[in-house]
């Protein structure tokens, strides 16, 4: 039993003592679950956040400590690095936007020189589980290049090398299901035969927490894997299984190139290409364990099988407790970026659609439709306007309209919503949400609700800053629509929260336009 299990030993859980741990990357997958795990297991927490206010809403957030900053710049390192024992590094580049080699291998430099002049005790980091002597894609190429600059550093590190990780939300996940669950058959390109040793999430998290047992001049890396070694075919046809599915039909084809293959994968899971590509890319080769000392110094041999690890997911999401996604991270607005609340728009140019009703129905009931806004409910608006512009920004590279969302009811800071994400939550008030599609400028969506003289008052606006001639053509070109597209939006949001007092009983408080 382990600390990441609700049923686990008493021993794992006091193992911390009050020993003060570092989180980096804690609005990440792996982060954003670390960060309870070590609560329980009784140490103290700090966070390093580019963007605090996306910890606000975490159920932990109040049992931590945040600090601002950023690990290529150094920005806060001093203050976060401050009597640390042991520093967890979880910051890696997903995306294939810019020179990701280069800022992952400084933000490892950055890190590993200020955990040195803070004299942490300890480093850890979780890195991939790739092949020694073969050419690697450019991001295994990268995390192997930080996990090496890590151990160079002046602090014992203890680095883990893991291959697909298995968990509720997490990207290998969300690929094996949806391409399982979508396609009974398929063709695959040669790298579905890749020996593969997957682990459940929750030894991954456990293996972080122990991994500060170790010897203090522990410095060296560590394969860590599930007890079991499969190949992507045969993942497929045991989630299938696992699922309650048919078996799947699956036809190799020698001409789907990586490039090729994250197209596909795109279009047929809410992974977007430019994420899929690193994934499918580091399926090319075995990720199998080359060595399992870990489990000998550790005494672990007991680790969930692939079988139980799939049911544990489904378990988590047919509950709606996935409690982080592989979408739970982002990279951050430029410091220039404007914000629709500057004063006197300090950022220039400001397109805006303001729509606004009376609702008959209470404040709160008109906040819950709100807060249900996207994933499988939809926008409340022309559906098909909607579904075309999601695929019009997969097709050039956005994310695309399929991420859903974490929660079905509830919504907190910095959670991606389709292709939107959460920016503000004023609960019962107020939802911002930053567009994430490509756009020749920053946009935004308001929803919110008050009351004005008694009456509830449902506030819409949508927001668009443009970037040179091309933004404002493209305002020019969609205005057109928000008739349809927002104005339909605004009286479905109005109506369905209305059905719902009705339903309910809740009082009337006057209808209309305001």
């Amino acid at each position: 039993m382990t600390a990441a299990d609700p049923g686990g030993g008493g021993d794992a859980r006091r193992q911390g003592r009050g020993r003060l741990a570092l989180v980096t990357g804690a609005t990440g997958y792996i982060g954003g679950r670390l960060v309870p795990e070590l609560l329980d297991a009784g140490y103290r927490v700090r966070c390093l956040a580019r963007s605090p206010d996306k910890l606000r809403d975490h159920p932990w957030r109040d049992r931590v400590e945040v600090v601002r900053g950023d690990v290529v710049s150094g920005e806060g390192l001093p203050e976060a690095l401050a009597d640390v024992d042991v520093a967890y590094y979880l910051v890696h580049s997903m995306s294939g936007g810019g020179d990701f080699g280069s800022a992952d291998a400084e933000g490892a430099r950055t890190f590993a020189r200020a955990a040195g002049e803070a004299r942490a005790g300890r480093v850890v980091y979780l890195g991939g589980l790739a092949p020694e002597g073969v050419p690697l894609s450019p991001h295994m190429a990268s995390r192997k290049e930080v996990a090496d600059l890590l151990l160079a550093g002046p602090v014992p590190t203890v680095v883990l090398r893991a291959a697909v990780i298995i968990g509720s939300g997490s990207a290998s996940f969300e690929m094996l299901r949806h391409l399982t669950e979508r396609l009974p058959a398929m063709t695959t390109p040669k790298w579905v035969l890749s020996r593969v040793q997957p682990i459940a999430v929750r030894d991954v998290l456990r293996l972080l927490v122990e991994a500060d047992t170790l010897p203090a001049d522990t410095d060296r890396a560590f394969d860590i894997g599930g007890p079991e070694t499969l190949t992507y075919v045969e993942m497929i046809q045991r989630f299938a299984a696992e699922a309650g599915l048919a078996r799947r039909l699956v036809i190799r084809v020698p001409v789907l190139s990586p490039g090729l293959s994250s197209l596909w994968v795109g279009l047929v899971t809410p992974i977007p290409p430019s994420m899929a590509r690193p994934l499918v890319e580091s399926l090319r080769h075995d990720a199998v364990m080359g060595e399992d000392d870990l489990s000998d110094l550790l005494d672990d041999h007991e680790r969930i099988g692939f079988d139980r690890a799939l049911a544990l997911a489904l378990r988590r999401i047919d509950e709606d407790r996935v409690d982080t996604r592989w979408s739970s991270a982002s990279w951050p607005t430029a410091p220039s970026d404007p914000l629709p609340t500057d004063p006197d728009w300090a950022g220039g140019s400001l397109y805006s659609d303001r729509r606004a009703r009376v609702v008959d129905a209470p404040p709160e009931v008109v906040w819950r439709v709100i807060e249900g806004i996207g994933g499988r409910r939809g926008w409340y608006s022309w559906p098909q306007a909607w579904a075309a512009r999601g695929w019009i920004d997969l097709a050039v590279g956005g994310v695309g309209p399929r991420r859903g969302r974490r929660d079905p009811e509830r919504l907190r800071v910095g959670d991606s919503l389709d292709f939107w994400r959460v920016e503000e939550i004023v609960p019962g008030r107020l939802l911002r949400l930053r567009a994430e599609m490509r756009l020749p400028g920053l946009a935004w969506l308001e929803l919110g609700v008050s009351e004005v003289d008694g009456r509830t008052v449902y506030h819409q606006r949508a927001l668009f800053h443009p970037r040179g001639l091309p933004g404002h053509l493209y305002w020019k070109a969609v205005t057109p629509f928000h008739g349809v597209v927002f104005g339909s939006m605004a009286a479905n949001i109005a109506d369905r929260a209305e059905r719902t007092a009705e339903e309910r009983g809740s009082t009337p408080v006057g209808t209309g336009e305001a």
